[in-house]
C-alpha cells in the first residue's frame, strides 16, 4: 500500500504541556486507520495536525508530494478544502440550512456552481439512505441521520482522506456500528482513506489498522 500521508517526529506543546512527543505515522491510500487511547492521550491533537487544522511545533508532514509546513496559511486552507474531509462527534451542521444545503456548503466554497453541487449532494445523500430527508433541517433529523449528513458533507469534494473525531460518540450501539460499517463500504466504493479517533475498541477493531496512544506517544500499532 502506498503511503499517502507521512508524519515524522511530530511534536506539539501548549505552554509547558507536551501533547504530542515526536510521533511517527504513515497512512496509506484507501486505508482505514483507527486511533485509540485514554482521554488526554493526544489523539484529537494528532488528528487535527494530520488534518491541517492545527500546526505542529517540530517535525514534518507530507501529503504525497506536498510538504505541508512549506505552505502558506491560505494555501493550507485551499489544500484542506480540496483534499480533506472532516466528521466530528458534534455534527456542526448549520441549523438554519437543510440537509441538502449543509452538504453543498464545502463544494460551493470550493467554487462549484450551485446546480452541480446540488447534484453531487443529492447523489451522496441518496447513497446514504437520506433521499427523503433532503429538505429537512438538522432539528428534524435523528442523531444517526444528522451524522450521515455530516458524512455526505465530508465526502462532497471527493477528498483523498476523511478524518473522523469520535464520530459515533453520540450514537447508540446499533447506529455506531452502522456508521463504522458505512466507512468500510465507502472506502471500498470510493477509495478514500479514513482516520478515526474513537474510545470504542470494538469499533476501532473494524479498521484495517489500529494504533493506541498514551501520554502523547504511539504505544501500540497492529
Amino acid at each position: 500500500m502506498n503511503d499517502m500521508i507521512e508524519g515524522r517526529e511530530l511534536s506539539k506543546s501548549y505552554g509547558n504541556l507536551a501533547v504530542l512527543k515526536s510521533v511517527d505515522l504513515s497512512i496509506g491510500k484507501g486505508e482505514i486507520l483507527s486511533i485509540t487511547g485514554p482521554s488526554g492521550a493526544g489523539k484529537s491533537t494528532l488528528l487535527q495536525i494530520l488534518g491541517t487544522l492545527d500546526s505542529f511545533d517540530t517535525g514534518t508532514l507530507r501529503y504525497d508530494d506536498y510538504d505541508i509546513s512549506a505552505l502558506k496559511p491560505n494555501e493550507i486552507a485551499n489544500f484542506r478544502n480540496k483534499n480533506i474531509g472532516f466528521i466530528f462527534q458534534f455534527h456542526h451542521l448549520l441549523p438554519e440550512f437543510t440537509a441538502l444545503e449543509n452538504v453543498c456548503m464545502p463544494a460551493l466554497i470550493q467554487g462549484m456552481n450551485k446546480s452541480d453541487a446540488e447534484l453531487k449532494a443529492v447523489k451522496l445523500l441518496d447513497k446514504l439512505g437520506l433521499k427523503s430527508r433532503l429538505n429537512h433541517k438538522p432539528n428534524e433529523l435523528s442523531g444517526g441521520e444528522q451524522q450521515r449528513v455530516s458524512v455526505a458533507r465530508a465526502l462532497v469534494n471527493n477528498p483523498s482522506v476523511v478524518f473522523a473525531d469520535e464520530p459515533s460518540g453520540n450514537l447508540d450501539t446499533e447506529n455506531a456500528k452502522d456508521l463504522h460499517e458505512l466507512f468500510l463500504k465507502l472506502r471500498d466504493e470510493l477509495g478514500q482513506s479514513f482516520v478515526i479517533v474513537t474510545h470504542n475498541n470494538e469499533l476501532a477493531a473494524m479498521a484495517d489498522r489500529m494504533i493506541e496512544m498514551k501520554d502523547g506517544q504511539i504505544i501500540n500499532s497492529n
